[in-house]
């Protein structure tokens, strides 16, 4: 299970093949990741069973970091901070 304080996070470094690095905000993040997800033939087996391309990309920013589009091909995403965390 993922760490409850990257749920807190709101931004992402993403990365792609043959690209300059991007940062986006979790709510850019989850179409990118949807885009990237229906490039692909078919759904990961673990994602498979999923209703939508949302509920994919959802599922797929909490438990995972990258996703191989074809051999050889991977973009990654990783949740970074930009303000320290509040102290409670």
């Amino acid at each position: 299970m993922s760490d409850p304080l990257i749920r807190e996070l709101d931004h992402y470094v993403v990365l792609e093949p043959g690209r300059a690095e991007q940062l986006l905000t979790a709510a850019e993040t989850l179409p990118w990741l949807e885009r990237q997800l229906a490039r692909l033939a078919a759904p990961p087996a673990d994602l498979a069973a999923l209703p939508d391309g949302a509920a994919r990309a959802q599922r797929l920013l909490e438990t995972a970091c990258e996703l191989e589009l074809e051999p050889g091909v991977v973009v990654q995403w990783f949740a970074v901070r930009l303000e320290p965390p509040a102290i409670s």
